[in-house]
């Protein structure tokens, strides 16, 4: 595993302090994560943490990008945003920034868990001119136990309307319909509908930087087209409570998954390969 930064960069203590100290999250916060299955919490990180983690995300998504076709070949997904995946393990300073005990921290308190265990990061930079990310739960994808997975999604700038801000529907985590299909046209057509016929809100609102939020793997979601003239920076990391354990893969998708990012687990054991690491737990202050 490569986790050799590019250059050397040494981090300022503020930084680190930043990304490891408690946030204090209330109880009022805590209950309308569980109502709603998202929040949204300001000042969750500096701006000047931000900016100094975030240049070194685009340089590696820079150096990583693998997408070459011009956006009118692409398809939804592929004009959606770009996509690059576990840049920790490729980056030294990266690593830091997933490895905040912060965020880690936040994500066992809003699920209710002892801890926080990654299952892995993403980048997802919306290009300008990139299209809407369709409507779609993200645990379509993940072949883990219950209900205990959570992303944290943090812009790396400001976040205006014109940038395709995340957008959430409240309380969808409750809804089983649309959970069994991918990301596509049509996940945005079937949920959707399912949202108008359940009389669910759509809440889209602008990030500032230093705005985080976190959503449930079966929360409903989706983001706007980018009309700006600049990239939508954003980076993810995506959470499972620390005893998260290996399901059987329902489709191809789970299975890619499981050889992805869980490597040499088996069905039934706890989801601990050296990829899914514990990030913060009560069990261990």
């Amino acid at each position: 595993m490569n986790t050799a930064s590019a250059g050397d960069v040494k981090t300022p203590a503020a930084f680190r302090e930043d990304l490891d100290s408690p946030y204090p999250l209330t109880g009022a916060q805590r209950a309308f994560f569980r109502e709603n299955g998202y929040i949204k919490l300001k000042s969750a990180l500096s701006s000047q943490t931000l900016e100094f983690y975030g240049r070194e995300i685009t340089e590696q998504v820079k150096r990583l990008n693998t997408q070459r076709l011009p956006m009118e070949k692409r398809d939804t997904y592929g004009k959606a945003f770009l996509q690059i995946m576990n840049i920790w393990t490729q980056s030294a300073v990266v690593k830091e920034f997933v490895f905040g005990r912060k965020l880690a921290r936040l994500a066992a308190e809003l699920m209710g868990v002892s801890g926080a265990r990654l299952y892995h990061d993403q980048a997802l930079y919306k290009e300008p001119g990139g299209g809407p990310t369709p409507w779609h739960a993200d645990q379509f994808y993940w072949p883990v136990a219950g209900d205990n997975t959570v992303t944290a999604w943090i812009p790396l700038q400001n976040t205006p309307m014109e940038m395709g801000p995340l957008a959430f529907a409240p309380r969808s985590h409750r809804i089983s319909v649309g959970r069994d299909v991918a990301i596509s046209d049509d996940s945005e057509k079937l949920i959707a509908k399912t949202l108008r016929e359940t009389q669910l809100e759509l809440v889209e609102t602008p990030f500032e930087l230093g705005e985080v939020s976190f959503h449930l793997g079966w929360t409903f979601h989706r983001a706007g087209a980018n009309r700006s003239a600049a990239p939508r920076r954003v980076m993810t990391v995506i959470y499972l409570e620390e005893d998260a354990r290996l399901i059987a893969p329902k489709h191809k998708n789970q299975q890619l998954d499981w050889d992805t990012w869980m490597p040499g687990v088996k069905i039934g054991e706890l989801v601990n390969s050296p990829l899914n690491p514990v990030l913060w737990s009560s069990r261990k202050p």
